[in-house]
This record gives C-alpha cells, structure tokens and sequence, in this order.
C-alpha cells in the first residue's frame, strides 16, 4: 500500500475491515419501515459484526448500540478476545440482544485473536511482522482457517509482499470458495500491484459474492476509478459504501469530497467535508479538512453567481 491516493488530503486508509452491514430500503404493504437501533449486550471489548460488515466494538460495560439496522432479517456475529465467536440470526424487530460467549481453550484461535489484534496496532514494518508470525502460528496450528489467511494476507500487503499476500488468498479460496472478504483483499493487492483491471475484476467478484454488500470492495474499486480519472464513477462507488457503513468510516466522506471537487462540484464537496468534520471533529484529518472547507466555500459560492 504504498502509493498516494488522489485527494486534495493525504490519506491512506485501512480497510479493516473488514467485515460490513447493508442498510437497505424495505417497505411493507401497510406503511413504510425505517431503519431503527439495535443495543448489543456481550463482553467488553468485543468486535460486533452484522451481516458480515464491521459495526463497532462494545465498551467496558459490553454495550454497543448499533444505529440505522435496517428492517429485515439479518446474521449477528461477536468475537471477544478469550473466547469462542459466536454467529446467530437477528430477527426482526429487535432493539437489543444480549450475546453470551463461551471461554475458549483452543490455542489457533487464541493466537488468531492475538494475530489480529496486533495487526490492528501495529505502526511499523517491525510489528506488522511480529502479526504475520503470530497469523502463521496460528495457521500451523488449523492449516484450513481462511480468516487467517486472509489477516495474514492484509498484513503482507501492508509489507508489500503482493505474491506472498496473493498465495494466501488463494489459500483462503480453496477452504472457501466463495468469499467476499478475499476478494476484496486480493482487488487491494492488485491494485497495490500496479493491476487496476484485476483489481477491478477481484472488486466486483467481492461484491456479486456478497450480494451487493461490500463496503470495502466499494471503496477499493472506487479507489481504482481514480487512478484512472473515472471520477463521477468512483463517487457513485463511495456513496454506495457510505450507505452500507452507516456512517462508521468518516474517513470515506473525505475521500468522497475530494472526488467532488475532481469534478468541480464544490457544493456536494462542501457536505461531504462537514460531514466528516460532524462524525470525526477530533479526527486525524480535522484541521485539513477545515482548511479544505474554507476554499471550497469559496469556490461553491463563486458558482452561484455565476450566471
């Protein structure tokens, strides 16, 4: 990951995602339904995932409420570090859950659960690696655990070892044939690779595995549009992963500014930059965004007077 991405601010993003949720429209024959919150009661610090999008990780109390669940049927799933993740349905017209996790003693997915953590703190090319050790003990430990695979994979994307990263998704593949989550993470590395077409190809494969409902396929294939000057196409791809994210990755609301302005539309680029600024004020991007605001206020009011 090591080229810029074309904003106005430098950002280099980190999909963690990974894994998402889709707000989608329902409406019934009697009267519209409208997304409602859902309050998920587990253990502390817990990674909450709904229909496989990351939502959120509970507080010290084991709370997170989740905003904008949509009506519908959908898949709940939890993972606390020292205990054994658990997946159930989320019926219908539930404002809050409460999910129970059983200890676990198995050492993979212990270590696995270390693995991932470290990935997520790690800050240099020397803790990436103590992750990519701890993701490889684990897979000697279950040789078939494709979400290892594909962490490890993250992780030498991060190191720039894109054939090394690649083999590990296919990896990941033979175990499971059809994830979006892979997918995704292979059009990263090919697009990391200098490959926009397979990245592309592997983007949409993650979002026609997925059903449409992958955010992080979304952005990547965003992401390729404007390395290729497609900019009207990457927005349409960045509103379609803010919609499904639900407002949890500000960052995207930047990144959907700045492809505004690409196209010289400084009114929408003004909204999506203050939207940023409303979800994340304190944000790593905040005082350049503040300052990008000014300019573009400039510029969408030289717009309106022009006749």
């Amino acid at each position: 990951m090591r080229r810029q991405f074309c904003s106005l601010v430098p950002v280099v993003i980190v999909f963690f995602l990974f894994s998402y949720n889709v707000v989608s429209q329902r409406r019934s024959t009697a009267r519209p339904e409208t997304a409602s919150s859902l309050t998920i009661t587990t253990e502390p610090n817990a990674v909450v995932w709904i229909d496989e999008i990351r939502r959120g990780v509970s507080d010290a109390s084991g709370k997170l409420t989740v905003v904008r669940v949509s009506p519908g049927r959908h898949t709940l799933r939890v993972r606390a570090t020292g205990f054994k993740e658990a997946s159930s349905p989320l019926l219908p017209g539930r404002s809050a859950i409460t999910v129970k996790l059983l200890k676990t003693t198995d050492e993979a997915e212990l270590t696995f659960q270390q693995a991932e953590i470290a990935r997520e703190q790690a800050k240099d090319d020397d803790s990436r690696k103590k992750a990519a050790e701890l993701y490889r003990k684990a897979l000697k430990l279950r040789p078939a655990f494709p979400a290892a695979r594909v962490g490890l994979a993250r992780v030498l994307l991060d190191l720039n070892e894109y054939d090394q990263a690649l083999a590990e998704i296919a990896a990941a593949r033979r175990s499971r044939p059809v994830y979006p989550e892979a997918s995704a993470v292979e059009g990263r590395i090919q697009r990391e690779a200098a490959f926009p077409e397979e990245a592309i190809r592997s983007f949409r494969r993650s979002i026609t595995e997925a059903h449409g409902l992958e955010p992080e396929a979304h952005v990547g294939l965003a992401r390729v549009y404007e390395d290729k000057g497609q900019y009207p196409e990457a927005i349409v791809e960045y509103r379609k992963a803010i919609d499904q994210l639900s407002d949890s990755e500000p960052v995207i609301y930047q990144l959907l500014g700045a492809a505004y302005e690409r196209v010289q539309n400084y009114k929408d680029a003004l909204v999506a930059y203050e939207k940023y600024l409303e979800l994340a004020p304190n944000g790593s991007l905040a005082p350049a965004v503040r300052s990008i605001i000014e300019q573009v206020r400039r510029e969408a009011a030289g717009q309106e007077i022009i006749p």
